[in-house]
């Protein structure tokens, strides 16, 4: 169902029947919150048994078109997203509560699990550092968030033919400590949206088999 958080973003809010299991937080792509991500949300609710929310990254823009959005990306302010996200995990009543993003969404669940929020954090094809065409001064490095002592446990999905991730930043996200899936030719966003031509559909499903398993372990 839609609901507004504290700050007035919209957000999509589906609960299973009975007892969740857990809470998630899914932080959409560039193109934000729509039918493909409700209809994510309502699928990993119904067949985990988990409270899920879905936060508008771009509150009172909706309406920008693609270029926009990408223009759009040096004016996001890190604090403001990250509290959308966490007041996401707050909307859930559930406990523990997890992250998930996609592209842009991606960097900002890496960013997430340095909140202290979150219990364990997926990252499909986020940026590991903020792209030169988007860096702003509200603008963080992700990988800075997953280094800390006490961040929660980052899974990293990538496809070794993403030019938003880079071989290097991939690396070096490994070594700060987050588990690395490589996907070898697979391209920028070949998991969430079956109607990109980027999409792999057998690595799509192994990629969500083990981020369910991911969040699905017990610390």
């Amino acid at each position: 169902m839609p609901i507004a958080l504290p700050s007035g973003t919209p957000a999509e809010l589906i609960a299973p029947e009975g007892e969740p299991a857990r809470g998630l937080v899914i932080v959409p792509d560039i193109g934000g919150l729509r039918p493909l991500f409700t209809e994510m949300a309502t699928t990993l609710s119904r067949e985990n048994a988990w409270t899920v929310c879905v936060p508008e990254p771009f509150p009172g823009r909706e309406d920008m078109e693609l270029g926009q959005r990408l223009e759009a990306m040096g004016g996001l302010d890190d604090d403001r997203q990250l509290a959308d996200i966490v007041a996401a995990a707050d909307s859930t009543g559930a406990e523990p509560v997890g992250v998930i993003g996609f592209c842009m969404g991606g960097m900002y669940a890496m960013k997430a699990a340095g909140t202290g929020r979150f219990d364990r954090a997926v990252s499909f094809y986020g940026m590991i550092r903020v792209p030169e065409q988007w860096k702003g001064p509200g603008q963080a490095d992700a990988i800075d968030s997953v280094r800390p002592e006490g961040a929660a446990p980052v899974l990293a999905i990538i496809g070794t033919a993403d030019e938003w991730t880079p071989a290097a930043e991939v690396q070096e996200l490994e070594d700060a400590g987050a588990e690395v899936v490589r996907y070898e030719g697979a391209e920028h966003g070949f998991v969430h949206d079956p109607d990109r031509p980027a999409h792999k559909p057998k690595e799509a499903e192994d990629a969500w088999q083990r981020a369910i398993d991911f969040l699905s372990e017990p610390l």
